[in-house]
């Protein structure tokens, strides 16, 4: 009963958004053909302990250029391992599924930009052997707050943060990253390069990771990101670790 509730919550928030993106796109028929209001994202993330890919989209249709109202629908899946203290020590092999909706609003103040959002969140985790004790175990629904804030002190630097905090055992993540313009180098890259740090926790886990990234490396519409370094965790794991993300500005 509670899966057929919350696919009906999927479809119903699918159903909203696919109305929202109609409306835009016949309401701004007479915009300029290069203003977008709607970006496509993608990303994997890799480390000994998990790997993870997700994959959505945000609507405005006002347009990127200019602050305004958000919405965001994502999907995101993986899997982990991690060690239960309560089962001895023991190793737990995890499987997870969740799905968010959130509406918010874009704010832009020269060289600063912020986006906000809140809204549900619906997670399921599969584990091997079964943990009652963890707070991820079966399905579990709640809200998710998140921000995604960028920067430019200088015409040649960038500063970027984002940061979600999860009412889902209290999980939350947070980075900063710094970096420097690298402009056409070769005549053709042109991208932000500098160090990053990131924090992700949630019931009994914290991970702490130091690396450097490359950020708005442009083709076209299309932005790349990537990331590697090192993490630490609480189960004593460290390892490299290795994020890699996709973004589609689709033009009207």
């Amino acid at each position: 009963m509670r899966g057929r509730r919350v696919g009906a919550a999927v479809l119903a928030a699918a159903g909203f958004l696919c109305c929202l993106c109609l409306s835009s796109r016949t309401a701004l028929a007479g915009d300029d053909d290069d203003i977008s209001h709607l970006i496509l994202f993608s990303g994997r993330d890799l480390w000994r302990n998990g790997l993870f890919s997700y994959g959505g989209l945000i609507l405005s249709p006002g347009g990127f250029d200019q602050g305004g109202f958000l919405l965001k629908a994502m999907m995101s899946g993986g899997i982990y391992r991690y060690d239960a203290s309560n089962l001895g020590g023991a190793e737990v092999i995890g499987v997870e599924y969740l799905t968010q909706v959130a509406p918010g609003f874009l704010l832009k103040r020269d060289r600063f930009e912020g986006k906000f959002f809140f809204g549900p969140e619906w997670r399921t985790n599969w584990l091997w052997p079964d943990d009652p004790d963890n707070k991820l175990h079966g399905h579990t629904h709640g809200l998710q707050f998140s921000t995604e804030l960028w920067f430019e002190p200088t015409t040649q630097t960038m500063l970027a943060a984002d940061a979600s905090l999860s009412s889902i055992a209290m999980t939350f993540t947070a980075r900063l990253a710094y970096g420097w313009h690298v402009s056409e180098l070769f005549d053709i890259l042109d991208f932000y390069a500098g160090p990053e740090t990131q924090l992700y926790g949630g019931d009994g886990y914290r991970q702490w990771r130091f690396g450097l990234h490359v950020t708005s490396m442009k083709t076209g519409n299309t932005e790349w990101s990537a990331a590697g370094g090192w993490s630490l965790d609480t189960d004593r794991r460290s390892s490299p670790y290795v994020r890699l993300n996709l973004l589609q500005r689709i033009l009207n």
